[in-house]
């Protein structure tokens, strides 16, 4: 599956299958999960022209603060543990979905949220972003009371960047 040529960009549809699938096979990823209460660990599964794919393993304070994928639509399932994510609504609480085992998100590109851990045991997850992530913009609030994006690489590990809410 990791090594399957790819001839478009995936689709949200497509991102919710092939994450949902190799959440369900851990034989291709388990020996890489590494948890760290002071770091999400992360390792790239698979970069093609298409897609990008990632194994994500959470603790305890794990937050990726708010950020948006510039223009890559993406999808994540988790495999173990749980996750919290928030949609940044402006004037609203953000709206927040708790995933578990089994289940799985997907947004557009233009969608702001962040994930954070959730629940008492360590989590992993499997993301996937088509196109591959090339940037990423991650939000805070400055004194104004303006939203601000910072652009940062696909490399650079989020991180909250200011309590947003």
């Amino acid at each position: 599956m990791l090594a399957e040529s790819r001839t478009h960009d995936l689709s949200r549809l497509e991102l919710r299958d092939l994450v949902h699938d190799l959440a369900g096979r851990p034989e291709l990823w388990a020996h890489l999960v590494r948890h760290d209460p002071s770091e999400r660990v992360y390792c790239e599964l698979l970069r093609d022209d298409h897609v990008a794919v990632y194994l994500i393993c959470w603790m305890d304070d794990h937050d990726t603060g708010y950020h948006d994928h510039d223009v890559s639509a993406g999808a994540l399932a988790v495999a173990s543990g749980q996750v919290r994510e928030e949609r940044l609504a402006i004037g609203n609480e953000p709206a927040s979905t708790l995933a578990g085992p089994g289940d799985v998100l997907d947004f557009a590109p233009e969608d702001i949220h962040r994930v954070t851990h959730a629940g008492r045991l360590p989590a992993v997850t499997i993301h996937a972003y088509s196109p591959p992530l090339r940037g990423m913009g991650a939000y805070d609030i400055a004194d104004d009371g303006r939203l601000r994006r910072h652009a940062q690489s696909y490399e650079e590990e989020l991180r909250p960047r200011a309590a947003l809410g």
